[in-house]
């Protein structure tokens, strides 16, 4: 305490040592005078100047933190406004991206429709958001719409690839029941002459797109090789289920000398139907020496099937028949031993084995049968 006290006095008396009584004198007319300044009033000035000082310092501090408080709202006043520009340019980003999903969405889904309604006559009924339901949606709203049309286009891609797998196993089935028939399914399906029409190209993205390119060519092809196994006649010609010569080389019945025998004889009742093997064209009716009276069916692909020995006609040049469809009568004109019908199945032109083509196995005319419906919906003959 002591020391305190002696501290403070110490202070005290160097204030005062600082400020001593001064006397200044003044003369003015012959007059000296003289002012006294006490210590107190020193001090008392000293601490109204310092008393000023201190309060010009903290005004101008207050100014300047004043200006920075100024500076700093106005940088957070800049940050906030790049802050909204840069989530604008987002909602826009996000919108667009948005509207770029939607329409890549809705141009393959046009070219899957393409595809499917050229190759099996089908067309889907839903199809996805157009470009227009999204634009202009908050950023909020707009994400989840992107995330929604991106899964949309996952699943998209994804049917593509099960159609082209599912088609690429149906084409295998279809090519291997027309091998089993004993024809070439890469000669089978050959451009056929007689085709022409106006050039209408496919969309631009299915030429761009490569896999929706491989998957329309694959279409195409399997819609050609349905075609043709559609076109392929399995079709008993006749009821009558005796055969009294076989397709090869044989004794001719007249001469008795080895001859090649181009057909399958069937024996049966006079004026017995003779039936359209497969759906076709009738492109001859008439004699054709040997045969007696004939009927000719075209099927297309270069398959035609000929009835011979007819007793009756039961159609006309370029008359359409269905399969099973009556054609002509069993008889025995021609070059004949009795009533019966020759029964031919030509390929290009050239006589091939029938036999094949009337006991073809039970899963090959399943498959066969399927062809048929997916020809008859997309209108082509079978």
């Amino acid at each position: 305490m002591a020391a305190d006290k002696t501290r403070a006095g110490g202070a005290i008396a160097y204030l005062l040592s600082l400020a001593p009584e001064r006397e200044i004198f003044l003369r003015t007319g012959g007059q000296v005078r003289f002012l006294r300044i006490s210590t107190r009033f020193q001090l008392t000035l000293a601490a109204v100047a310092f008393a000023v000082a201190l309060l010009w310092a903290v005004g101008t501090l207050a100014v300047l933190w004043s200006q920075a408080r100024i500076m700093l709202e106005r940088s957070n006043v800049a940050q906030d406004r790049a802050e909204i520009r840069s989530r604008e340019a987002k909602v826009r980003a996000y919108s667009n991206s948005v509207d770029e999903v939607a329409r890549d969405i809705q141009q393959r889904q046009s070219a899957l429709e393409q595809i499917l309604r050229v190759n099996l006559g089908a067309e889907e009924q839903t199809t996805p958001p157009t470009p227009g339901e999204t634009k202009g949606k908050p950023l909020s709203a707009a994400s989840p719409e992107a995330a929604r049309l991106d899964g949309l286009m996952k699943r998209q891609l994804t049917l593509e690839s099960q159609l082209a797998q599912a088609a690429q196993a149906r084409l295998a089935q279809v090519e291997k029941a027309i091998s089993s028939f004993g024809l070439n399914p890469a000669r089978m399906t050959a451009p056929e002459r007689g085709q022409g029409g106006p050039f209408i190209p496919a969309s631009s993205l299915i030429e761009s797109e490569p896999s929706l390119r491989q998957l329309a060519m694959l279409m195409t092809r399997l819609n050609a090789m349905e075609a043709t196994l559609a076109a392929i006649p399995s079709s008993r010609p006749t009821a009558a289920p005796m055969e009294t010569s076989s397709y090869g080389y044989r004794r001719d019945p007249f001469n008795g000398m080895l001859a090649f025998h181009s057909g399958i004889d069937f024996r049966g009742a006079y004026g017995q139907p003779i039936l359209a093997a497969a759906a076709g064209r009738v492109t001859y009716v008439g004699t054709r020496q040997g045969y007696g009276n004939v009927v000719e069916v075209d099927h297309g692909k270069g398959l035609l099937t000929r009835y011979a020995h007819l007793s009756r006609f039961g159609v006309r040049t370029g008359q359409e028949v269905k399969r099973g469809q009556a054609v002509a009568s069993m008889g025995s004109t021609g070059r004949s031993t009795g009533t019966h019908l020759h029964f031919e199945v030509r390929v290009n032109g050239a006589a091939v084995n029938p036999r094949p083509f009337l006991e073809a196995r039970q899963d090959v005319l399943e498959v066969q049968q399927h062809a048929k419906r997916q020809v008859a919906g997309t209108g082509q003959r079978g």
